[in-house]
């Protein structure tokens, strides 16, 4: 039995949290299995039971290399946790600080935008390429990009004149549908490329012969290889641009800090709110992760 395999029966034996936990819990333990196989290990034959120190410590040097956000990293250490609890071996885990897994700072005022024109796309599958132009043209989440299907998003417009595109609550993170604005002709661009090739995909960007799991295999290593991570720096790339766009000068985390007089500090509130809406967030202060702030100085 391999180690996917056993994970499997692992969650169906212990079935704690709610069906997104869960949900998240099975998606992670099958990235583990995919990841320790391709650093080496025999995961055809590894048990869950076989966790040992080692195993910990290869996942988090990928992760390192492949850019993983602290965040990201600690919620894939509770998931360790609780695949060692579960064999009983918590030993095997250290405290994040033993492996310098930092606190996780939401506020830094650093840059940590990605641009496509740092990318070499020319060599990229086409619909990996396209959602990640879409993900800089739109700000849209890496699952978002790759589920888009422009006729639901164009909600009966025309490329040309349409004022939006619609995201579907099965696309998006926590099931919140929401529309994102039209604003520029890049943005046409992409959605008329992103058209073509869903016609020929029957739909979205997910190739016809492949299921949106083999295909997100596909697309982390992809992005894996450009050096890009989870390809999060897009949308912290299509906030600072909004901000400029709607503000008339650059974010703290792009243009550094400046005195802001009272006006602009009620027009700042109102732009980082409408960002936050048009990122998928409900959150004001979840902008400062994207924008920097002008209290952090």
């Amino acid at each position: 039995m391999t180690l996917e395999y056993q994970f499997n029966q692992l969650c169906n034996k212990f079935r704690e949290g709610s069906h997104a936990t869960q949900a998240n819990r099975r998606s992670m333990l099958k990235l583990f299995a995919s990841q320790l196989a391709a650093i080496g290990y025999n995961v055809k034959t590894m048990s869950p039971k076989d966790l040992k120190g080692r195993h910990v410590n290869k996942l988090i040097a990928q992760w390192r290399k492949d850019g993983v956000s602290t965040g990201t990293i600690k919620n894939r250490m509770t998931t360790i946790r609780w695949w060692a609890e579960k064999v009983n071996n918590s030993g095997a885990v250290k405290d994040n600080d033993a492996y310098q897994i930092e606190k996780r700072v939401y506020i830094t005022n650093e840059n940590k935008s990605v641009s496509l024109n740092d990318l070499d796309l020319s060599k990229t599958d086409e619909n990996i390429a396209q959602s990640l132009r879409l993900q800089d043209a739109f700000g849209l989440r890496r699952e978002e990009s790759m589920k888009f299907q422009p006729e639901f998003a164009l909600d009966g417009q025309i490329i040309d004149n349409a004022k939006y595109i619609r995201l579907k609550d099965s696309w998006t993170k926590g099931g919140r549908p929401r529309t994102v604005p039209i604003t520029s002709e890049k943005q046409r661009q992409e959605l008329r490329k992103a058209y073509a090739l869903a016609i020929k995909n029957g739909g979205s960007l997910i190739p016809k012969e492949k299921s949106y799991k083999t295909h997100l295999a596909s697309f982390e290593r992809v992005t894996s290889g450009l050096g890009v991570g989870q390809t999060h720096g897009l949308r912290h790339g299509y906030a600072q641009t909004r901000y400029l766009e709607l503000m008339g000068f650059p974010c703290p985390a792009v243009g550094g800090y400046r005195e802001l007089t009272e006006a602009e500090k009620t027009k700042d509130k109102e732009i980082r709110m409408q960002i936050s809406e048009e990122l998928g967030h409900s959150r004001i202060n979840i902008t400062s992760v994207y924008l920097g702030s002008w209290s952090h100085k």
